[in-house]
């Protein structure tokens, strides 16, 4: 059973930088899928916030172009959000999973890691 283990989450001023990572169970998922970051914030839906394919394209919401990077280590089975110019609006709990053809979460959702932003 493929599981995600998402951590690096906390509180945060807006303006700071942080760093989430992706552990994945098996090695194969970021070989073979696109691989996302997706947040959900109190009250609102799971969106996505940035994916990366098996190729090495990424794509970004817009909300996020320019402030957030993704990006995956293959020998070490793990993926990465770098967050930088946080703002409050990005307070939510972050989530990673795979998808294909649009389809996201693929496998089962881990339990994420919350970021607060908040002065």
């Amino acid at each position: 059973q493929v599981q995600f283990v998402e951590s690096g989450g906390c509180s945060v001023q807006p303006g700071g930088p942080l760093r989430l990572s992706c552990a994945a169970s098996e090695r194969y998922i970021l070989h073979i899928y696109t691989t996302a970051w997706y947040r959900q914030a109190p009250g609102k839906q799971r969106e996505l916030v940035a994916s990366i394919s098996n190729g090495g394209s990424t794509n970004y919401a817009d909300s996020v172009k320019g402030r957030f990077t993704i990006s995956r280590d293959k020998a070490k089975n793990t993926l990465s959000l770098q967050m930088n110019s946080l703002k409050p609006e990005d307070t939510a709990v972050y989530y990673c999973n795979a998808e294909v053809a649009g389809v996201s979460g693929l496998f089962a959702w881990g339990r994420g890691s919350q970021v607060t932003v908040s002065s």
